[in-house]
C-alpha cells in the first residue's frame, strides 16, 4: 500500500486532469499532499503504536487505507479527491513507521534485517504494481479503477493483521506521549540524531525527484520517452531487483557496509549523471544517462533506501522505539516534500547537471556521517546497540539499560 499509493497517482493524473480540468497547481497538490499527510501520519504513529499496540495500529491503518482508496475512486469532484489523497498520505506515513517497527520486534536478531528489508521490497513491488495498473487502464482512461485497485492490498493487510500476533515489546511499559524535546533529553538522544540525519540524507539524495522526473530527464538528453509509464516500470524493476539483493546481504554483511557502499555508489552515479548534461557526448550521452539513472536507483535500493527504515526500527531503546521511529519518519516525509518542491526550480535556476551534483554532495556528507556515527546493529540486542551508538557520540550509557527481548 505504501508503494502503490505513492505511484498510482502518476498514471491517474494523465486522465483525471481532463475529468476535473485541473490546473498545474492542482495537479501538483494531488502529489505533494501525500508527503505532507505522511509527515502527520509519522508523528501520530508512535503515540498510537504505544497506546493500542503495533498490531492495533496496523489494523487501524488498513481501515484508513480502505476508506481513502474508496473515497478516491468515487470522488465526485477535485476537493473530495484532494481530501482522499491527504488521508492516504496519513496512512502512508503511519504504515511506513509502524510496519518496520512491528517486523523488527517480532523477528529474532539473526533474521531481523531480512524481515524488515522484505518490507522495503514490498514497497518497491507496490510501485511496480501501481505502474502496471496504470498501464492496464491507460487504454480506457479509467483513473477511478486505478485508485480502486488499492482496495485489494488494503483488504489483505486488514485480514492479515487480524490474524497476526502482538509484538513482545508491548510487554515493556512504553513511555506514552513522548515529544521531540523529551527524546532529546533522554538516553535516546544520540539514536534520534542518527535517525533524523539519515532521514534527511535519504531524501536529499534526490531519489523521489529523480524517479518522478525520470522521463523528463531522459528527454532532456535526447532519448525518446514517449511512453513515460514504460520508463517508470523499467526503473521500478531495477528498484525491486536491487532491494532483493539487499535482503540477501543485510544479515550477512551487516547494515553499515551496505549503507556506506550504497551512499558512495549513489553519489558517484549522480556525479556521472550530472556530467551527461554538461559534457557533449553525442549519441552516447543518452545511453550513458540511462545507465547512470539505473545505477543510481540500484545503488540507492541496495542500501540507503531500506537500511534507513531498518535502522530506525533498531537503534532506539525499546521504551522510546515507537516515538523515535515516528519522529524520524515525519522528518523523512517532510524532506521528501521539500525536495519535490525545489527540484524543478533548482534545475531551472542552476541547470540539471549542477542540481545532481548538489544531491551528490549530500551523499558525500551522508557517507561521512554514517562512517562516524551509525552503529552496526546486525545480530545485536538493544543493550549492545545503545552502548555503541552512545559511544560514537562520546556518551556513556546512562541509567538503567533498556530491557532486551
Amino acid at each position: 500500500m505504501f508503494g502503490f499509493e505513492l505511484a498510482v497517482i502518476s498514471g491517474a493524473l494523465l486522465f483525471l486532469r481532463r475529468s476535473f480540468d485541473l490546473s498545474g497547481f492542482e495537479q501538483g497538490a494531488l502529489v505533494s499532499v501525500v508527503p505532507l499527510g505522511a509527515m502527520v501520519g509519522g508523528l501520530l504513529a508512535g503515540r498510537v503504536a504505544d497506546t493500542i499496540g503495533r498490531r492495533g495500529a496496523l489494523i487501524g491503518i488498513a481501515v484508513v487505507f480502505i476508506v481513502a482508496s474508496a473515497l478516491a475512486a468515487g470522488a465526485p469532484n477535485y476537493g473530495v479527491l484532494l481530501v482522499a489523497r491527504a488521508v492516504t498520505g496519513v496512512a502512508v506515513g503511519a504504515v511506513s513507521s509502524t510496519a518496520p517497527l512491528y517486523l523488527s520486534e517480532i523477528a529474532t536478531p539473526d533474521r531481523r534485517g531480512r524481515l524488515v528489508t522484505l518490507n522495503q521490497l514490498m514497497v518497491t513491488l507496490g510501485i511496480v504494481v501501481a505502474y502496471g495498473v496504470g498501464l492496464a487502464f491507460s487504454g480506457s482512461g479509467e483513473w477511478r479503477a486505478m485508485f480502486a485497485a488499492g482496495l485489494l492490498p488494503a483488504g489483505l493487510l486488514l485480514l492479515g493483521m487480524l490474524r497476526a500476533p502482538e509484538t513482545p515489546v508491548r510487554q515493556v511499559q512504553a513511555r506514552r506521549g513522548v515529544g521531540v524535546q523529551a527524546l532529546m533529553r533522554s538516553a535516546a538522544a544520540p539514536a534520534l540524531i542518527v535517525g533524523v540525519t539519515l532521514a534527511v540524507v535519504q531524501q536529499f539524495a534526490g531519489i523521489n525527484a529523480v524517479i518522478a522526473f525520470a522521463p523528463t530527464i531522459m528527454q532532456r538528453t535526447g532519448l525518446t520517452a514517449s511512453n513515460s509509464i514504460l520508463y517508470s516500470i523499467a526503473i521500478g524493476v531495477a528498484n525491486v531487483a536491487a532491494t532483493a539483493v539487499s535482503i540477501r546481504l543485510v544479515d550477512r554483511r551487516g547494515r553499515r557496509p551496505l549503507l556506506l557502499a550504497s551512499t558512495a555508489g549513489t553519489g558517484a552515479s549522480l556525479i556521472l549523471l550530472g556530467l551527461t548534461f554538461e559534457v557533449s557526448l553525442g549519441d552516447w550521452g543518452s545511453w550513458l544517462a540511462l545507465a547512470c539513472l539505473l545505477g543510481y536507483v540500484a545503488s540507492f535500493a541496495i542500501g540507503l533506501g531500506p537500511i534507513f527504515w531498518l535502522l530506525i526500527s533498531e537503534i532506539f531503546p525499546p521504551e522510546f522505539r515507537a516515538a523515535g521511529a515516528g519522529v524520524a519518519t515525519a522528518v523523512n516525509w517532510f524532506s521528501s516534500f521539500v525536495v519535490g518542491l525545489v527540484f524543478v526550480p533548482l534545475a531551472a535556476g542552476i541547470g540539471e547537471g549542477p542540481t545532481f551534483w548538489v544531491f551528490a554532495a549530500v551523499c558525500a556528507l551522508g557517507f561521512a556521517f554514517a562512517r562516524r556515527y551509525v552503529p552496526e546493529t546486525k545480530g545485536r540486542g538493544p543493550d549492545e546497540i545503545q552502548t555503541d551508538v552512545r559511544g560514537r557520540f562520546g556518551r556513556r550509557a546512562r541509567g538503567r539499560a533498556a530491557p532486551s527481548h
